[in-house]
């Protein structure tokens, strides 16, 4: 009896202060998430996160892992997903694309038709759901930040984030809006219809306000994991 009490007393004392497995979440997307993890031009919003977890007395919790590559459409993350995503494991996984499918179009001509959008986000999903990875979903937040519709791709952004949004209401999965946060915020901080300056540094890529507003909202969704 004693020997049986000294074995299960041995059990409990190394579940209790075996280290917590921490959640992996890798953010996955283009150059905005590619400068998330570095300090210049910006502290980036991945490095926010971290803080916000350290802040909080959570950094034993997560894991952050940023997985951004600078141009990067939603087939380029398709087709690197199984190397740079799934071979890691993770637990989550935040899709934030769509800025260079819309912007491309228009830049290089090399963007991505809506259909095709939408077949490949829904892809990399099912690849996602098919290894039991939770997925969340994050709007493009702009390519210009003038609040009055004239920013000349306004339109077309749009019309993809609509496309995210009803795959995150359809499949019942986490959504960051930052199209719509984004939009909030300038109501009341970009009073001279500035194109830039207020979250990006160039119309498109954050500054240290747009870094903190993402990580912020991000850092909402993550807790609950």
């Amino acid at each position: 009896m004693k020997k049986l009490l000294f074995v299960t007393t041995v059990l409990f004392l190394s579940c209790a202060f075996s280290p917590q497995k921490k959640t992996k979440i890798i953010f996955f997307g283009d150059s905005i998430t590619e400068l998330g993890v570095k300090e210049k031009p910006y502290r980036g919003y991945i490095l926010e996160l971290e803080d916000k977890s350290k802040a909080e007395n959570k950094s034993d919790q997560y894991d952050f892992i940023g997985s951004g590559i600078s141009a990067n459409k939603v087939y380029d993350l398709y087709l690197r997903l199984e190397d740079d995503v799934l071979s890691k494991n993770p637990d989550v996984v935040f899709i934030y694309v769509g800025v260079n499918d819309v912007w491309h179009k228009t830049l290089l001509g090399t963007g991505t038709d809506a259909d095709k959008f939408e077949k490949f986000y829904l892809a990399i999903l099912k690849k996602l759901k098919d290894k039991n990875i939770k997925a969340v979903l994050v709007t493009p937040a702009v390519v210009g930040e003038k609040t009055d519709m004239s920013n000349p791709l306004d339109g077309d952004l749009n019309k993809y984030c609509n496309i995210i949004r009803d795959i995150a209401k359809k499949n019942d999965l986490p959504l960051v809006d930052l199209r719509k946060e984004f939009g909030n915020y300038y109501k009341t901080n970009n009073p001279n219809n500035e194109e830039k300056n207020i979250l990006t540094y160039d119309k498109v890529h954050l500054n240290t306000k747009g870094n903190q507003l993402v990580a912020d909202l991000m850092w909402k969704v993550v807790k609950g994991f």
